[in-house]
C-alpha cells in the first residue's frame, strides 16, 4: 500500500517520463498514458518513490504540451481521463507516487480564457492575460524579449493591442495580478488533487508575476544578472530580466498554493526556476514551511561538472537555502542528456556515468532521474529535417533545440527500440545507437548501467541520512567530492574521485566500508565511488 508520510518527498527519487517518448500503446507513433501504465512494473522495480509526467493536457501541442489549451483534461493523443484513473491506482498499488506537470505561467491561444480575452477589452476576461497598447509609433509596450526568440510582445489585431508570451507567440501569458486568475488556477490544481495525485512539478515557477509598470529590462552586464540555462548565443541571455518575471508579488500566491496543498496531507510542489541568481529564488520560494515544498535550478544541467564547480555549486545552495529543500537534477526534457553533456571526450564513460548517478542520489535533497538516465543513454542526433521543436527550429544550428534528449525510450534492441509498431511513423525518430542498451540488453546484465542504477537505489532505501540527513563537506583534494551525510546518530561518508586520474584514497577512522565501486585500495581509481559507515 501506499506510503502516507507527509514527508515522504524529502529524499525520495523521482523518475521524470516524458509521455510523447515513454511507450505507445496504440501505434500512432505517439506515446501514452496506457503506455506509461503498461510500464510501472519497471519502473517500480528501478526502486524509485515517485513519477514526474511531463504535461498531458489538452494542447495544439506547438510546444508539445507546454502550451494548455484545458487544464483539466487528458489530449486525446494521450489518451483519457479514466486511462489517467487507471493510472493512478495501479502506481499507487505499486507503492509510487505521482506528480504532474503544471504550466501556470501561460496557456495556449487556443484556451477559451483566451479566445474570450482578446474579443475586446470590456469581456469578463479581459484583463486575464497581459495586455498593452502600443508605443505612439506602433512598437511593442518594451524592450522585453521571448525566450524563443525576439520581442515578448505579439500584436492582436482583434483587439488591437500587444500581449505578452515569454514563449511562443500562441503561449500567451496569464495575469496573474488578476485575483480570478488566481482562483482559477488553484480550482485546476484542487481538481488533480482530487483525482488523487500527489504532487506537482511547477513549471517556470518564477514567471508567474511581471512588473505592471512595464519597465525596461537592464543589460545583464554581471554574472549574478545572467540567466541560468539560457543559451548565451540567444538575445534572451543580454537582458537582466528581473521586471519581466521573479517579482516579490509571487511569494503570496505561492502561500495560496501551499494552503490548497496542505488540505491534501502527503501532497507536495517542486518548482522550477530559471532565473538569474536562481539560488536566490530557490531559497525565498522554499523558506518558511508556508511555499513550496521543494525547487530546483539549473546549476547542474549545464556543460560544467568537474568537482570544483560541483563542491562549490552544492556548498552554495545549502548555505542559501538555510530551512527549504532542494530537489537536483542532471538531466531533463529540456537539455542534452547527462550522459553526452557531461561526459565529453572522458576516457572513462561508463564508470564517470555511474559516479554522475551516485553523486546526484546521496546529495542533501530529492533527486530526479530522466527517463533512459537509468540506461546511461546518451544524446540522440535528430537531423534537421526531422526536427519538430521550435525552440531548435528557430536556432539551429547552433543550438539544435531539445529534441535530441526527447527521442523514444529504448526497450528492446530493434528498429523502432520497442516503442511502438515498427510500421509507424514515429513523432520523433529512434536513435540507433540506443538499440544497445536497451532495458531488453540491460536487465540480465550483472555489469549493466540498469542494474547498477537499481541495485545503488535499493541500498540507498537503508539509509535515513541518504534520504533526509544533514550534508558537510569535508577537506579533502581538488578533484575528490568528499561529504557526510548524518541523521540521528547514522552517520555515512562517501568520497567521489570525480577526476580522469587516481587519487591517494582517503583516510576514515572508526568506519566499515559501507559500498564501493571498486575495490577499496591505497588509490582511488578515476571516478571511484565508496561509502563508509561510521559511528
Amino acid at each position: 500500500m501506499i506510503d502516507n508520510n507527509i514527508t515522504w518527498w524529502k529524499g525520495a527519487v523521482i523518475y521524470q517520463i516524458y509521455p510523447r517518448s515513454y511507450k505507445d500503446s496504440n501505434q500512432d507513433g505517439i506515446g501514452d498514458i496506457a503506455g506509461i501504465t503498461s510500464k510501472l512494473d519497471y519502473i517500480a522495480s528501478l526502486n524509485v518513490d515517485a513519477i514526474w509526467l511531463s504535461p498531458f493536457f489538452k494542447s495544439p501541442m506547438k510546444d508539445f504540451g507546454y502550451d494548455v489549451s484545458d487544464y483539466c483534461d487528458v489530449d486525446p493523443i494521450f489518451g483519457t481521463i479514466d486511462d489517467f484513473k487507471a493510472l493512478v491506482k495501479k502506481a499507487h498499488d505499486l507503492g509510487l507516487k505521482i506528480i504532474i506537470d503544471q504550466v501556470y505561467s501561460h496557456t495556449s491561444d487556443q484556451h477559451e480564457w483566451f479566445k474570450e480575452s482578446r474579443k475586446n477589452k470590456s469581456n469578463p476576461k479581459a484583463d486575464w492575460y497581459v495586455w498593452a497598447d502600443a508605443k505612439p509609433d506602433g512598437t511593442p509596450p518594451n524592450n522585453w524579449l521571448s525566450l524563443f526568440g525576439g520581442s515578448a510582445w505579439q500584436w492582436d489585431t482583434q483587439r488591437q493591442q500587444y500581449f505578452l508570451h515569454n514563449f511562443l507567440t500562441s503561449q500567451p501569458d496569464l495575469n496573474f495580478h488578476s485575483v480570478e486568475v488566481q482562483d482559477a488556477i488553484l480550482s485546476t490544481a484542487k481538481f488533480w488533487l482530487d483525482l488523487g495525485v500527489d504532487g506537482f512539478r511547477l513549471d517556470v515557477v518564477n514567471m508567474y508575476f511581471h512588473d505592471e509598470a512595464l519597465t525596461d529590462n537592464g543589460i545583464a552586464d554581471s554574472p549574478e544578472k545572467q540567466f541560468v540555462g539560457v543559451d548565451p548565443n540567444n538575445p534572451f541571455s543580454k537582458q537582466y530580466h528581473i521586471h519581466q518575471m521573479c517579482r516579490d508579488d509571487n511569494l503570496e500566491f505561492l502561500k495560496r498554493l501551499r494552503n490548497l496543498l496542505d488540505q491534501y496531507p502527503g501532497s507536495t510542489t517542486v518548482g522550477e526556476i530559471g532565473a538569474p541568481d536562481g539560488l536566490t529564488y530557490m531559497a525565498q520560494y522554499t523558506s518558511g514551511g508556508d511555499k513550496l515544498h521543494m525547487a530546483y535550478t539549473f546549476e547542474l544541467l549545464n556543460e560544467r561538472c568537474d568537482a570544483p564547480y560541483l563542491k562549490h555549486t552544492m556548498k552554495r545552495i545549502e548555505d542559501s537555502l538555510q530551512d527549504g529543500w532542494p530537489c537536483f537534477a542532471l538531466s531533463n526534457h529540456d537539455v542534452v542528456r547527462s550522459a553526452s553533456r557531461w561526459t565529453q571526450d572522458s576516457k572513462f564513460v561508463a564508470d564517470k556515468t555511474r559516479a554522475m548517478l551516485v553523486f546526484l542520489l546521496t546529495q542533501r535533497g530529492t533527486p530526479c532521474l530522466y527517463q533512459g538516465e537509468e540506461l546511461g543513454l546518451p544524446e540522440a542526433e535528430v537531423p534537421f529535417d526531422k526536427i519538430v521543436d521550435p525552440f531548435g527550429i528557430e536556432f539551429w544550428p547552433v543550438f539544435k533545440g531539445r529534441d535530441g534528449c526527447r527521442t523514444p525510450m529504448a526497450w528492446e534492441n530493434n528498429k523502432d527500440l520497442g516503442f511502438g509498431s515498427p510500421k509507424s511513423i514515429q513523432w520523433l525518430p529512434a536513435e540507433q545507437k540506443h538499440q544497445a542498451l536497451a532495458v531488453s540488453e540491460q536487465t540480465n546484465d550483472e555489469h549493466s548501467m540498469l542494474t547498477f542504477t537499481s541495485q545503488f537505489l535499493a541500498w540507498r532505501k537503508q539509509f535515513d541520512a541518504l534520504n533526509s540527513g544533514s550534508i558537510n563537506w569535508l577537506d579533502s583534494p581538488e578533484d575528490m567530492l568528499f561529504f557526510e551525510r548524518a541523521k540521528d546518530g547514522e552517520r555515512l561518508i562517501i568520497a567521489i574521485n570525480f577526476s580522469e586520474n587516481s587519487l591517494k584514497a582517503p583516510v576514515v577512522d572508526n568506519a566499515q566500508l559501507a559500498w564501493s565501486t571498486h575495490e577499496l585500495e591505497s588509490s582511488f581509481k578515476p571516478y571511484q565511488c565508496t561509502v563508509w559507515k561510521t559511528n
